[in-house]
């Protein structure tokens, strides 16, 4: 956070100051919505939920360092009061974002956006000091706490932004004005919300409405691959950069393998040269999310082989995207379960795959632990017969759905595409799923865990890895894949 005075706190949020003796007090520290993450200088921001409200801890707040609260009504300690809590947080958001003058880049996509994020922040802390989305805070009240961690050294906001329904990114790009701005891909997430890939688009097409001119320095980086986020570049005034591997994208990659474990190689194509990549990351689908990061990157000053260096030494730093941890038992377990849709369903099954000769060769099987794809609305049944199936055409030795309808869909289209006896079965619950796989996975076995956000299923990935005797999870909980 930059240092701000409560008198410039108010005046940018447009709020009254109360109980404060000198409006020249100054937030150093972290603005907080958590009152237990107050710390000396910190400005704590008093949100009404369902279940609790922040105004009630805003005497702790103040005791415990906060130099003042940002509230909808007096407190009895000192706060700048506004109208509407969260509106003022995006205000404040924006005054600093000026103040700063760094650039931001902002992306949105419906799979692949914190990847994409994790990766595209550590090429450019290779340039300059740069603040970026933590896991996926990416909605009006975590995209603008994560601006406001930005001090004066920041040359860099990487924000990612989400989407559930038409005007949500026009209202995050207005309160973090984008100079560049990354659509990655239109698919099926949240479609029971928005109505169609088409409604998707337009919510996602929203980023580049939002762009500076190409005059002005305003960049839109559109992949190639994708038909509907490649039109968008008729709806923006930006210099458009292309990237995937369709042969016109201005980056792209050429020659793309997967090694034994299912980590891709491939060569990187700029108009200025090109170079080799092999990720850490595991995965064909990450080629596409590297390639983003690459655009970027590039148009912001990184020479090719520079790219290609620390890309190719780039790790996850958001728990739960595909984790891979290695079990002193001799089971490997793949922790994907932060959140799923059709695409990225799709694409850790493709990841299972391509780890399965590796599997068979040493005696192993591959295991697919599967749950509930969530808003998927009309399209629910269709899709999650279609993944079941799939998971019989690449050979996926298990497949266990776990959890309710949805997981009957999984089980049923697996069935319907020719599993039969054990090779599907269907599960009540994460427990019974743990049960499942400890009693009958063996050394050499692969186990992919995934299914939405709300369903929870990480708890069976990190059971197996706690029944496998792996210590406390090694890599996984440092943010690194190995």
């Amino acid at each position: 956070m930059i240092p701000l005075t409560l008198a410039e706190v108010a005046r940018a949020v447009g709020g009254s100051t109360h109980d404060i003796p000198d409006s020249a007090l100054r937030v150093t520290g972290p603005v907080v919505r958590d009152s237990r993450e107050v710390v000396p200088g910190s400005l704590f921001v008093a949100f009404a939920g369902e279940r609790s409200d922040g105004h009630d801890f805003a005497a702790k707040a103040v005791a415990d360092g906060a130099v003042a609260v940002l509230a909808a009504r007096p407190v009895g300690v000192p706060a700048v009061v506004v109208d509407d809590v969260q509106a003022a947080l995006g205000s404040l958001a924006r005054h600093v974002i000026e103040r700063l003058g760094a650039t931001v880049v902002a992306l949105t996509g419906s799979a692949g956006k914190t990847s994409t994020k994790d990766l595209l922040a550590q090429l450019l802390e290779r340039l300059a000091p740069t603040v970026w989305t933590p896991g996926s805070f990416n909605n009006e009240i975590g995209l603008p706490l994560t601006a406001l961690s930005a001090d004066e050294g920041t040359r860099h906001l990487v924000l990612e932004m989400g989407a559930r329904g038409i005007g949500h990114i026009a209202y995050l790009t207005g309160l973090t004005p984008p100079r560049i701005g990354l659509v990655l891909n239109v698919g099926s997430a949240h479609i029971g919300e928005f109505g169609g890939r088409e409604q998707i688009a337009q919510a996602k097409g929203e980023l580049v409405e939002a762009l500076p001119s190409a005059a002005e320095g305003g960049v839109a980086v559109l992949n190639a691959d994708d038909p509907l986020v490649s039109a968008m570049r008729t709806r923006t005034t930006a210099k458009v950069v292309t990237f995937g591997e369709a042969p016109e994208a201005d980056v792209r990659a050429e020659n793309v393998t997967l090694n034994a474990t299912g980590q891709p190689f491939f060569t990187l194509r700029t108009p200025s040269g090109c170079a080799e990549v092999t990720l850490r990351l595991y995965g064909e689908h990450h080629v596409s999310n590297a390639l983003a990061a690459a655009a970027v990157a590039r148009e912001l000053g990184m020479p090719v082989e520079e790219i290609a260096t620390a890309l190719s030494a780039a790790g996850s730093l958001s728990h739960w995207r595909m984790e891979v941890t290695e079990l002193p038992d001799g089971v490997t377990v793949i922790n994907d379960a932060y959140n799923a849709n059709p695409e990225s369903m799709r694409a850790a099954l493709r990841t299972l795959a391509a780890m399965g000769s590796s599997v068979q060769a040493r005696g192993g099987r591959t295991w697919a632990v599967l749950g509930k794809m969530a808003e998927l609305g009309e399209q629910s049944l269709a899709e999650h017969d279609a993944v079941g199936r799939l998971a019989v055409r690449l050979n996926v030795s298990k497949l266990v759905a776990v959890g309710g309808t949805e997981a009957g869909w999984l089980q049923m289209g697996a069935y319907n595409e020719g599993s039969w006896g054990e090779e599907s079965v269907h599960v009540s619950d994460a427990e019974a799923a743990v049960d499942l796989v400890r009693a009958q996975a063996r050394p050499g076995d692969v186990v992919l865990v995934k299914a939405s956000r709300s369903v929870g299923l990480e708890s069976v990935a990190l059971a197996l890895i706690e029944a496998g005797g792996a210590a406390a999870g090694g890599a996984a909980r440092e943010g690194a894949t190995r």
